[in-house]
């Protein structure tokens, strides 16, 4: 017997809003999850966030929320979806709960699969900051591969860090599954 959850990647339903806006209004983790300059989020700008992304049709972003056990425990999605190219950048952001018990790394394996096999992608990349260890770990296990860095690229609580960009190509998640 596992004691590890069972994932699932499914659609944001009404019961999930209160884990979902605290997750997006956390300040302390911020700068792993967005390049814009930290600020407090109030419930209803969220709320207006979340409204106006749901109508926009020309947003193509696909969103997730991520569940473990039946709770929602973050998000996932796949969106700068370039068609020419046949590729889309993946997000991902778990509350502190859910952290270093392979959640992430379950809904990276998930978005992955789904975005090569169900968009026909040809290539998945993403950024992050590289004090971000955990998510570095993650994204290395699901196959991702260290493209390069942009030195002391992103202001982080205080000092400058680098950002680090990674990608995975279909080809190569292919050859890891066969």
């Amino acid at each position: 017997m596992s004691d590890s959850p069972t994932v699932t990647l499914r659609a944001r339903t009404d019961d999930d809003a209160e884990v979902l806006y605290h997750l997006a209004a956390d300040l302390e983790t911020w700068e792993e999850r967005s390049p814009a300059m930290p600020a407090p989020l109030t419930r209803s700008a969220y709320e207006a966030r979340l409204a106006a992304r749901d109508g926009d049709s020309a947003d193509r972003a696909v969103n997730f929320v991520i569940d473990a056990d039946g709770a929602a425990v973050g998000t996932v999605g796949l969106f700068d979806f370039d068609d020419l190219a046949r590729q889309a950048e993946v997000g991902i952001a778990l509350i502190a709960e859910a952290r270093g018990k392979g959640i992430g790394t379950a809904a990276l394996a998930q978005i992955v699969e789904f975005g090569f096999l169900r968009c026909n992608l040809r290539r998945l990349h993403l950024e992050l900051i590289a004090s971000n260890a955990g998510a570095l770990r993650a994204y290395e296990k699901v196959g991702f591969v260290v493209e390069g860095r942009q030195r002391e690229h992103a202001w982080v609580r205080g000092h400058y860090e680098d950002n680090i960009v990674m990608g995975l190509l279909r080809s190569e998640w292919a050859s890891r599954r066969a």
